[in-house]
C-alpha cells in the first residue's frame, strides 16, 4: 500500500519466489535483528531503513527488493525509496512483509 503511494514497484511472495531462482537478486529485511534472525526470506541481508550505501550492490542496474512486517509496515517503502534515491533502477517492495510470505507457506531461513 505505502509503496504504491511512494510511487514504487511492489511484487508478491509468490512473484519473488519465482523471480529468486532467475539471477541476481538481493533481498533486504529491514525488519529487526530478532526477527530476522526468527524467520527471513531465504537468502536475505538484514539492514536497518538508514543503511549504509556500500551494502548494497555496486551495479546499480541490479535487481533489489525490500520488505518489513506486513502490508502496513512503513520501513521497507522507506528504504526502497532511498535506494532509489541513490540510483538504484531495479527496486522493488515485498508490501506482504515475512508475514505475507508465511501466510503464503514459502521457505524461511532462520537462525536456529
Amino acid at each position: 500500500m505505502f509503496a504504491m503511494l511512494m510511487g514504487l514497484k511492489s511484487i508478491s511472495p509468490q512473484d519473488l519466489h519465482l523471480r529468486m531462482h532467475g539471477g541476481a537478486l538481493t533481498i533486504i529485511d529491514v525488519n529487526s535483528r530478532q526477527s530476522w534472525q526468527k524467520a527471513r526470506v531465504p537468502g536475505a541481508i538484514n539492514l536497518g531503513v538508514d543503511f549504509d550505501a556500500g551494502a548494497l550492490p555496486a551495479d546499480q542496474s541490479a535487481g533489489l527488493v525490500f520488505y518489513c512486517s506486513n502490508p502496513l509496515c512503513r520501513k521497507a517503502p522507506g528504504a526502497a525509496r532511498r535506494a532509489k534515491q541513490l540510483g538504484y533502477t531495479d527496486v522493488r517492495v515485498m508490501s506482504a512483509g515475512i508475514n505475507g510470505w508465511t501466510a503464503a507457506r514459502l521457505p524461511v531461513e532462520s537462525a536456529g
